[in-house]
C-alpha cells in the first residue's frame, strides 16, 4: 500500500459527515469512536516498536529528516488501519464501554 493510497483513504475517513443522533445513540456513536481511537493509539504503539528496527542510515535514506518524519508515518498508518476494520479490538472495547455505562445508570 502506497502512501497515496493511505493519503486517500484517511481523507475519505475524515470526510463522511456526522450523522446527527439522540439519546442512546449519541452514547453509542460516542463509544464507538473512543474505542476507534483506543484501537488506533495501541496500532499506533505496536508499529512505533517495529519501525524501532528499521534503519534509517545508508546511501537512500532519509536522513535524519526520516527519523523525525517516522512518527507521523506511523500515527497515520495506525489511523487508517483503525479506520479500515483494525484488528476488531475496537469491537470489543465499544462493547465494554457499553457495558460499563448500562451498569452505572
Amino acid at each position: 500500500m502506497s502512501a497515496a493510497d493511505l493519503d486517500i483513504s484517511a481523507a475519505l475517513i475524515a470526510s463522511k459527515p456526522a450523522p446527527v443522533l439522540s439519546g442512546s445513540a449519541k452514547t453509542a456513536a460516542a463509544a464507538e469512536k473512543a474505542a476507534k481511537d483506543f484501537e488506533a493509539v495501541f496500532i499506533n504503539q505496536m508499529l512505533s516498536t517495529m519501525f524501532e528496527g528499521v534503519k534509517t542510515d545508508g546511501p537512500f535514506s532519509g536522513g535524519p529528516a526520516e527519523g523525525m518524519f517516522r512518527s507521523m508515518l506511523v500515527d497515520q498508518y495506525s489511523k487508517t488501519i483503525a479506520g479500515q476494520g483494525g484488528f476488531g479490538l475496537a469491537d470489543q472495547v465499544k462493547r465494554e464501554i457499553l457495558r460499563m455505562q448500562e451498569m452505572r445508570q
